[in-house]
């Protein structure tokens, strides 16, 4: 997840070059990894040069999901140069696939700003900046993802069995599947692609995958609450009340549709015997998640937010691509982007 926050520095810092290029570095190296695990061929480690040699099949994952990470956080970091205000490079934070973890490799990556925004307008350009270069960058590798499946054979070389089936079989119980926004199904329709994977097997297509992941990082940093890229923008077109309004009501909606399956899955932990399997469509509509993200935002982000500098409202260019950040986030929200079925 990105995002970019204000923290006291010395008049004039230094840019720390080596640190950046070590965790860009770092995160390639995980990405990369994580992508051969994901695409269904984990990587070889009985020598480190083996390893290395084998993390090769990762790279059109990893350099995907970069691409679009560096693009959205360039974003973000050319609306500072704009407006004159110092703020930091891009952190990457690498994260290794743990056998434990659901890890892509990454926790995405920050930038640091190093003195206060002063207007409401340069809120809104450094807010908005991010996730509209970085959609971009998603719904380009979404397209190509569409347009450029392999043949059939591809999931063969990662599934044998499939091939003794005549084709992808029905999902077994205890399946992840990735749910599908607003825009990949508009995508799906209009493209019609030809071999498009079902859902529980979209992971095994690096340019599918990271197109998706872009997307769900989008709608994530764009959620209207506190802080995040959303917040920012919310805040820039409506104000400090509007900003607090949308907030309570955004979290109380993802609160609703998040609590279903979340007091499902709790009631074994109170009593045992309460355990009985959960009908197929409220997997398919509510994601426990959202009460997890939900307690995340209220606490450590609010339904706050600080005043911005100079409160001049927005010129009618940049309302006018606050609704298409709002757009873009309808677009790319997914109400159920993991599932177990």
């Amino acid at each position: 997840m990105t995002d970019f926050r204000y923290v006291e520095t010395t008049p004039h810092p230094r840019r720390n070059y080596p640190l950046h290029f070590t965790l860009f570095v770092a995160t390639l190296l995980t990405t990369t990894w994580a992508g051969t695990i994901w695409i269904g061929k984990a990587a070889v480690v009985d020598t480190f040069a083996h390893f290395l040699r084998s993390l090769k099949i990762g790279l059109p994952f990893s350099l995907s999901l970069l691409a679009f990470l560096t693009v959205h956080e360039f974003g973000h970091f050319f609306a500072t140069v704009k407006h004159r205000i110092r703020a930091t490079l891009p952190y990457y934070l690498p994260l290794p696939p743990l056998p434990f973890l659901m890890s892509i490799g990454t926790l995405g990556a920050v930038i640091r700003m190093k003195e206060p925004i002063r207007s409401r307008r340069a809120l809104f350009d450094i807010g908005a900046a991010g996730p509209l270069a970085g959609f971009v960058v998603a719904l380009a590798l979404l397209v190509y993802g569409f347009t450029h499946l392999p043949s059939v054979d591809y999931i063969y070389s990662i599934h044998p069995e499939y091939r003794a089936a005549g084709g992808i079989p029905p999902a077994p119980p205890e399946t992840l599947h990735l749910g599908k926004s607003l825009l990949f199904i508009l995508l799906e329709k209009l493209i019609e692609p030809k071999g498009l994977p079902p859902m529980y097997e979209l992971y095994h297509y690096p340019f599918l995958f990271a197109g998706w992941l872009g997307c769900f990082v989008t709608a994530l940093n764009l959620l209207p609450v506190g802080q995040l890229d959303g917040g920012h923008v919310i805040y820039a077109m409506f104000g400090h009340v509007g900003h607090r309004k949308i907030s309570k009501l955004f979290l109380a909606c993802i609160t609703i549709l998040g609590a279903p399956s979340f007091i499902l899955g709790l009631l074994p932990l109170i009593n045992p015997a309460l355990v009985f399997p959960a009908p197929e469509l409220l997997l398919r509509w509510s994601w426990p998640g959202w009460i997890i993200w939900a307690f995340i935002l209220r606490k450590f982000l609010g339904t706050k937010h600080p005043q911005a500098g100079s409160d001049r409202p927005l010129t009618a260019r940049r309302m006018l691509a606050g609704w298409g950040c709002i757009a873009i986030f309808i677009l790319t929200f997914t109400p159920v982007p993991f599932a177990i079925i």
